[in-house]
């Protein structure tokens, strides 16, 4: 496959240098609408020491058994094109994603944005202690991309998707709603995420990074990630 040219600040530049610092402790509802206070923090562009502090609410809705996949899936509040492309993607070629077997209806909803000057660890060990002290169970704590940061809260939303899929989907069978099936474990796609993660930080890590997606067959299906890492790596 030829590699397009692309601009490095695209949806795979932020879902690859996106870290849940802090996720929720509890799983996403199966019959209710969640709401969950996010705390995304971003490094400033050509600034040290200066990080943006967005900290805001994203709704999921309940799951909808009756939509068979995200065709339907709006995207409300999310003003970002990368962000539906990055949703695009999800339709075409991430059949296992729990996302797509009942689809999820989200909404953000800004709350406040700020710039600290303090080194990044610094300010992810404010907010942790802010977080604590709120005892809210639905709060999590992203530290992702200046540009385009909506990408890092579906990534956010997606990762919850995996952790809450088989707790619903055995809460679904029990009140006689889905047959019985298997729920796929979503390990290797975590495995995936932090070499992912791993290689956005430290460029050296790209080569392992291309053996490791071969060596579990999943490199065709991640190209276009692997590539958009490789170039944002050249800049």
């Amino acid at each position: 496959m030829s590699q397009p040219d692309a601009d490095p600040f695209d949806f795979w530049y932020a879902v690859n240098n996106t870290e849940v610092v802090q996720g929720p402790q509890k799983t996403l509802e199966a019959f209710g609408n969640t709401h969950i206070t996010y705390y995304l923090l971003s490094e400033l562009m050509d600034s040290v020491d200066k990080v943006r502090v967005r900290e805001g609410v994203v709704e999921a809705a309940k799951p909808q058994i009756i939509t068979p996949n995200m065709s339907d899936l709006p995207l409300e509040g999310f003003s970002d094109a990368e962000s539906q492309r990055y949703v695009d993607w999800l339709k075409d070629n991430a059949q296992d994603l729990h996302f797509l077997q009942y689809g999820f209806k989200i909404r953000k909803q800004e709350v406040k944005d700020s710039v600290v000057s303090d080194p990044i660890e610094q300010v992810i060990d404010n907010v942790r202690k802010q977080v604590a002290d709120t005892k809210q169970p639905y709060s999590a704590i992203i530290h992702g991309v200046e540009s385009p940061w909506e990408v890092c809260l579906l990534k956010l939303m997606i990762d919850m998707v995996e952790q809450s899929g088989p707790a619903h989907h055995q809460q679904f069978q029990s009140q006689g709603l889905l047959p019985s099936s298997p729920m796929g474990p979503g390990d290797q796609r975590s495995q995936i995420d932090a070499a992912f993660l791993d290689a956005s930080r430290d460029p050296n890590l790209i080569p392992e990074l291309h053996k490791f997606l071969l060596g579990v067959g999943a490199f065709e299906e991640n190209e276009d990630r692997f590539y958009a890492l490789v170039r944002a790596s050249k800049r």
